[in-house]
């Protein structure tokens, strides 16, 4: 054991110094990257969307000028985090959560197959994007952004949305309307570089200040659990620090904020691991990257808080820069 620690220790105090400068780089590095640039078709980010989902989302979501695919995939994860079999004490059903009044009058064929099935994805996802498009006719009339107003009418109805002359100032429907915006964010393939997330540094600083703690499932650093974490847990925790609030479970994590390429990554990002890299639903594990291909994690029962290539784990799905409204926007019951 005294060797193991030695190593430890020395590893340790070879790290807080080259992680150091990497804080110091974050803010170098925001000085010099520009935000994404807007414009252009809106894709879906790489890994965003369960891979069996990415066709339906990405031509429904082009029905109309008002939606795009970003936007139905926000809608849907926020709806039922891609679970077909979904159903609420409200009674909405399927992937798109609709109630069976709404379904009758908005429910659409959408595979051809001669019926219309709120369970099927292939006529569910349909009908969710053309009811969106049905609600930007109605209020296509209305001051504003179209794509506002229609997902106020989506919340609220199209009624409220021309009597306000836009969004009315009901706090759900504003909040709705700021979260599928912001998770649209997650969602969209970036188009130029993403920009860099002025909390990272402080997140780091609290991670790195953990190395050598022993690891522990479930576990958020509290009294209870002897200063402990699990993965998502020390992620959790590191953002706390900087006041910004991620939710307990990893795959959760993962729609905090849009997702850089791989070569564009920062310190401060949360890299994600997956069984099924085509499924985000599968992510299992989480670490705080650091620069320089390394990242801070927690990695599994009888290790320590380490420094560690992003490539010892295997199964990289992808990354995600989080930003406050990106935390924010997450559902605060999704669970996989």
């Amino acid at each position: 054991m005294r060797k193991l620690w030695v190593g430890v220790g020395a590893g340790i105090a070879m790290c807080l110094c080259f992680v150091g400068l990497l804080v110091i780089g974050v803010y170098v590095a925001a000085g010099n990257i520009m935000g994404a640039g807007g414009g252009g078709t809106v894709g879906l980010a790489k890994g965003s969307v369960p891979d069996q989902y990415q066709t339906l989302v990405t031509k429904w979501g082009n029905l109309c000028p008002a939606l795009n695919p970003a936007i139905l995939a926000a809608q849907l994860y926020t709806e039922s985090n891609w679970d077909p079999t979904a159903e609420s004490r409200a009674a909405a059903q399927g992937i798109a959560q609709f109630i069976p009044e709404t379904w009758a009058t908005e429910g659409i064929d959408g595979n051809g197959d001669g019926k219309r099935d709120v369970w099927d994805p292939s006529d569910a996802i349909p009908s969710a994007a053309s009811y969106d498009c049905q609600l930007a006719k109605d209020v296509k009339g209305v001051a504003g952004n179209l794509t506002d107003n229609m997902l106020a009418a989506y919340n609220a109805g199209p009624y409220r949305v021309i009597k306000a002359g836009g969004i009315p100032s009901i706090s759900e429907t504003q909040g709705y309307v700021k979260s599928i915006r912001s998770l649209e964010k997650s969602f969209a393939r970036p188009v130029g570089r993403v920009a860099p997330s002025q909390a990272a540094a402080g997140a780091i600083y609290y991670a790195q200040d953990k190395l050598g703690t022993p690891y522990l499932w479930g576990g958020d650093g509290t009294k209870e659990d002897g200063g402990r974490f699990d993965c998502s847990g020390l992620t959790k925790a590191a953002y706390a620090s900087v006041g910004i609030e991620l939710p307990r479970v990893a795959n959760d994590q993962w729609n905090a904020g849009a997702h850089p390429k791989r070569e564009e990554l920062l310190p401060g990002d949360l890299v994600f691991f997956a069984h099924d890299l085509k499924d985000p639903r599968t992510i299992h594990h989480v670490g705080l990257y650091v620069g320089g291909g390394y990242m801070i994690h927690a990695p599994r029962t009888g290790a320590v808080i380490r420094f560690e290539k992003v490539d010892a784990q295997p199964d990289y799905i992808g990354a995600t820069r989080v930003t406050e409204d990106g935390a924010k926007a997450l559902p605060k019951n999704n669970r996989v």
